[in-house]
């Protein structure tokens, strides 16, 4: 009897294992796509949100509200890059009803950036600039699957020069605006951005797109992360000459050394090459 249940259950495997091949054969794999190599995939790709950027829309910021303004520019990209990774997560285990992304990712992110766009205000009315009114700008949809979201981008950068992979939902780095336009990118206190390699795949087998999407989200929410701390640093110094390499891009490092490792072995457990991705964990400064 337990020869018999291993024997169908060898079967089984070598079904999966057929299956898998002619998937494969068939041309179902991913193939890369873009200046990331990202997957460009029809099956479950995820959504990206769809907010207005900031920066461009600003008017010249005065130089003692610059720094501030940077600030809460890079919180906004974060929150931008956060939900893109639940979007993500989202793609690959869906829950929830029809109302799920409406009350859980999109309400609250209008709610997060209502602050946000309220203290960008408040840093010019504080100087005694006119506040600009930013109140249209909080509220954001949802991208085509497929779509990269629009970003702000640290001072002076356009779409092709903004830093970080840009992988949610299969953008690349030129696929970000991160438009400039109508700031006058002050160099008084303006805060640097990380500058992290883009992630460069082979070919994507279907079986790990939605474990591959949702790392690279993640490494987008790092970059997100770690510029808001370098923001906030331009407004705060604090430490001594090494705190942005101990405190910054080392542990940045180390979270993007774990994501990369994840889809390595995404790759692996489908049967395909492991690509080796150790290149690309490095970040510097912009």
């Amino acid at each position: 009897m337990a020869r018999g249940t291993r024997k169908t259950a060898v079967l089984k495997l070598g079904g999966v294992g057929a299956l898998a091949a002619l998937l494969f054969a068939g041309g179902l794999q991913l193939a890369s796509a873009g200046e990331n190599n990202r997957p460009a995939t029809t099956t479950a790709a995820a959504q990206t949100v769809n907010c207005p950027t900031v920066r461009d829309k600003l008017p010249a910021v005065p130089a003692a509200a610059s720094a501030q303004v940077e600030q809460e520019l890079a919180n906004l990209d974060q929150e931008i890059a956060r939900q893109n990774e639940r979007l993500a997560r989202q793609a690959v285990r869906p829950e929830g009803g029809p109302a799920f992304i409406d009350n859980a990712i999109l309400g609250p992110l209008r709610s997060k950036r209502v602050a946000v766009l309220d203290r960008i205000e408040i840093a010019f009315n504080r100087i005694g600039a006119q506040r600009p009114d930013l109140d249209a700008l909080a509220a954001c949809s949802l991208n085509a699957p497929g779509v990269p979201s629009a970003v702000n981008g640290g001072a002076g950068q356009n779409g092709s020069g903004q830093n970080g992979n840009g992988n949610a939902g299969g953008q690349n780095g030129n696929g970000q605006n991160g438009n400039a336009g109508g700031q006058n990118g002050n160099a008084g206190g303006a805060a640097r951005t990380v500058n992290c390699p883009r992630v460069a795949l082979p070919a994507v087998p279907a079986a790990a797109a939605g474990q591959v999407r949702a790392e690279l989200a993640t490494l987008d929410k790092q970059i997100a992360e770690a510029d808001a701390r370098l923001a906030r640093l331009a407004v705060r110094p604090e430490g001594g000459p090494a705190f942005i390499d101990n405190a910054i891009l080392g542990p940045l490092r180390s979270k993007r050394v774990a994501a990369l490792d994840r889809i390595e072995i995404a790759f692996n457990r489908v049967g395909a090459q492991r690509p080796d991705l150790d290149g690309f964990a490095t970040c510097g400064l912009n």
